[in-house]
């Protein structure tokens, strides 16, 4: 009996603050929400729905490790959740773990064939795994993946900055590739010495903060024009120029710092990496996300 009434006990506790994260995602508080979240799943580590929603709003936010371990519990059950399979396969493939992604969306296509998502990127990934790489290409690939797996500790930085960077999980030259200037500000305590100590090293390795993303949302880029061409014949419209949705100085100046100069540039960002830009406000993010329905676009979004 006393075990019984602790589980109820703990499922009530569990719904009273999921209900209060729900309510915190409405206003758009994404950090009240993961708080919420959090003592809800402490209450109820069972609870998929829990689970889902805690691991998705810590993804917005930028957790990428904490969001796919929560993703791979909400996966372990016997009949898991298609969102959380489809966000888990892009996180995967993010990473280049094609197999683990490869193996999350065909779980979600045998459950439901015709989900678009799912058509969309198995085909992206078996791309990803059937490219042929001459030895040439390989040679330069294996030297590349040497240096971008150089600790951070290897080079001469002040011990603030190294420590900043382990506070953040960054460990080594490639880390610093998958994160931007806008995400390193938005860390507390990470000031311009710090930042331009970090961007001084890797210049001498020829490379730049932000290289990693940029080049995978070019590719993402690509794909949705390519994609918005075959379906409607006219690409030009994602290759306009980011003044023509006519911004105030605000949003502007914090577009120009992610170096968004086209509307197919902006479509690929999310509601986190604007946010994450120093003095990048909800006003701004409502008037740009205004502007873009007005063309019948929209920010990227993950499944929710």
């Amino acid at each position: 009996m006393p075990d019984t009434m602790m589980d109820v006990r703990d499922t009530e506790t569990s719904s009273k603050y999921y209900k209060q994260g729900l309510e915190a995602e409405e206003k758009g508080d994404r950090v009240e929400a993961i708080k919420a979240y959090e003592a809800a799943y402490t209450a109820d580590p069972d609870s998929t729905e829990v689970c889902f929603r805690l691991a998705y709003n810590l993804d917005l936010l930028g957790e990428e490790d904490e969001a796919i371990h929560l993703y791979e519990e909400c996966c372990r059950v016997e009949r898991p959740m298609l969102n959380a399979l489809v966000n888990l396969a892009v996180m995967y493939e993010d990473q280049g773990k094609y197999s683990q992604a490869e193996r999350c969306i065909r779980q979600v296509l045998t459950t439901d064939p015709n989900h678009p998502r799912a058509r969309l990127y198995i085909k992206d990934i078996l791309a990803s795994r059937a490219m042929v790489i001459d030895d040439e290409q390989e040679a330069r690939l294996v030297k590349q993946d040497a240096l971008l797996n150089t600790p951070v500790t290897d080079f001469e930085l002040s011990v603030r900055t190294r420590n900043a960077l382990r506070k953040m999980n960054i460990r080594t030259l490639g880390d610093l590739l998958r994160v931007t200037e806008a995400e390193l500000r938005s860390f507390k305590n990470f000031g311009d010495a710090s930042l331009d100590e970090i961007k001084a090293m890797l210049a001498q390795k020829s490379l730049r903060l932000g290289q990693a993303v940029e080049q995978h949302q070019e590719e993402v880029k690509q794909q949705v024009i390519d994609q918005l061409a075959s379906e409607t014949g006219d690409s030009s419209l994602l290759s306009k120029s980011v003044n023509e949705l006519d911004l105030s100085v605000r949003a502007r100046k914090a577009l120009a710092l992610l170096n968004v100069a086209s509307l197919g540039d902006l479509c690929m960002k999310t509601e986190a990496e604007l946010m994450g830009v120093k003095n990048f406000g909800m006003t701004s993010l409502v008037e740009i996300k205004e502007k873009l329905v007005e063309m019948g676009l929209g920010l990227r979004t993950l499944d929710n």
